[in-house]
């Protein structure tokens, strides 16, 4: 019940997904980062076998560096979308990964980009995108909320309306979602969400009659 969310907006990218490791009907932990800073510019949101993911991401991330040792300068996002994609490609033919990925990155003449990688390499340069069941529900979401000038607050909002659907809609909804961004100021994480048995206007009742 993997849920991976990404979005571009006006000078960033949003990558959102959930923290939950599942196997079969069993949740192991719910604290999984499954948006890996790739380098200071670069976010890759992964869903799939969790072998697969962790394996493949790392493979990535560390090629990257060493290109960028070997080499004084770093990858683009456009780059590393293609060199992500032949690497996927590749091991269709032999040993394929079952993984899915949304690639964002910021780079200074071109600005925030998002790239759509599926585990059979299909490659999509993209504007708000979505995988799992939970894009189900998101996908629908951002086609009527969708805007490319929208601001941080504007996109992170939108991804936590996806997140709330994702909880009511999903027979089996993961707990915990993690949301990072990418901007000239580099990769980092944005906020954490959380679930609560209580909503907040409950919550308050609660509180109000305690307190009567």
């Amino acid at each position: 019940m993997e849920c991976v969310i990404g979005v571009v907006g006006r000078d960033f990218a949003v990558v959102a997904a959930d923290t939950s490791a599942v196997q079969s009907i069993l949740v192991h932990k719910t604290d999984e980062d499954k948006v890996m800073v790739l380098d200071s510019h670069k976010l890759m949101g992964a869903s799939g076998e969790p072998g697969d993911r962790v394996q493949f991401t790392e493979f990535i991330q560390k090629n990257l560096h060493l290109y960028q040792f070997r080499n004084n300068i770093p990858l683009s996002t456009a780059a590393t979308a293609n060199f992500t994609r032949g690497e996927l490609a590749t091991a269709l033919r032999k040993n394929p990964y079952h993984v899915n990925i949304l690639l964002a990155g910021y780079d200074s003449d071109v600005g925030a980009s998002l790239y759509y990688i599926d585990y059979i390499a299909t490659f999509h340069k993209i504007e708000k995108g979505a995988f799992g069941y939970g894009s189900y529900f998101c996908l629908s979401l951002m086609d009527k909320l969708y805007r490319p000038d929208m601001s941080v607050e504007e996109a992170v909002d939108l991804v936590d309306k996806c997140i709330k659907e994702i909880r009511l809609r999903l027979v089996v909804a993961p707990q915990n979602f993690i949301i990072k961004i990418v901007d000239k100021e580099g990769a980092r994480e944005y906020a954490r969400r959380a679930y609560t048995d209580s909503p907040p206007e409950a919550a308050t009742s609660e509180a109000a009659t305690v307190a009567a």
